[in-house]
């Protein structure tokens, strides 16, 4: 008589800690030289805004490209961000027509950047926790049979 078989379980790679690490030096990276370089620009506050908001998309496509963290979170961060560049980008265009009164548009994708920008955040926060946890010592199995 043969036994059902049983499923194999999915192995999903744990977060290393080499990864962790990328993710705070791109984190870092953007904090302490990317703002800092666009906020020198001879540029609009709309605008400046608007190229860290695209530079934030490209880069929550590369974290879920490169797996650096949760999946799902990974994504409501680029869905976040792409709302905020998406609002700058109108905001641009009509400012280019002619239309300047619309500024709840940056203030609102500012807030979806700062709210995107926690969760990024927590994620970091996320993966090194999983990472320290991999590195610990191993769980105590069930004993003999």
């Amino acid at each position: 008589m043969t036994q059902p078989s049983v499923p194999e379980p999915v192995l999903v790679p744990a977060p290393s800690l080499a990864g962790t690490v990328r993710l705070a030096v791109m984190l870092l990276a953007l904090a302490l030289v990317v703002v800092p370089i666009l906020r020198d620009l001879p540029l609009g506050q709309t605008t400046r805004t608007g190229l860290l908001a695209w530079l934030l998309v490209g880069l929550a496509l590369y974290w879920i490209y490169a797996g650096l963290g949760s999946r799902p979170l990974l994504l409501l961060q680029l869905v976040i961000f792409s709302v905020a560049a998406t609002l700058l980008t109108t905001k641009a265009g009509l400012v280019i027509v002619g239309i300047d009164r619309l500024s709840i548009l940056r203030r609102t994708a500012k807030t979806l950047i700062q709210v995107g920008a926690g969760l990024a955040g927590l994620n970091l926060g996320a993966l090194l926790l999983a990472s320290l946890r991999r590195g610990g010592p191993p769980a105590a199995g069930p004993g003999p049979s």
